[in-house]
């Protein structure tokens, strides 16, 4: 089970974000407790006022190499697990997240 379903227009990832890291970074796809998988990502900004989906939202363009507007967080925006859009080549989208590490 991965951790997107491609879409002719782009993709939808599941994340589980932690916000007040000491770095941005994505770890990479692991496994969540109900056996699903989810993109794992670590902000430092605060879960406050919107700041650590903006920047889970810069840090998805970043490792994409898309236009931050391409990316749209469509539920859990006040949650750690979240379902993200992102616009764009769904095939060449899944290329680039099926080469981020997976975790045990």
């Amino acid at each position: 089970m991965a951790c997107y379903r491609a879409l002719p227009d782009g993709v939808v990832i599941t994340v589980r974000l932690t916000p007040k890291a000491a770095q941005d970074f994505l770890d990479g796809v692991g496994d969540l407790a109900d056996g699903s998988q989810a993109a794992m990502v670590r902000v430092r900004a605060l879960p406050a006022k919107g700041a650590a989906n903006a920047a889970l939202v810069a840090l998805l363009a970043k490792a994409l190499k898309i236009p931050k507007r391409s990316i749209t967080i469509v539920s859990g925006a006040g949650g750690r697990l979240k379902r993200v859009r992102i616009a764009g080549d769904g095939g060449t989208l899944a290329a680039k997240i099926e080469q981020w590490p997976k975790l045990s």
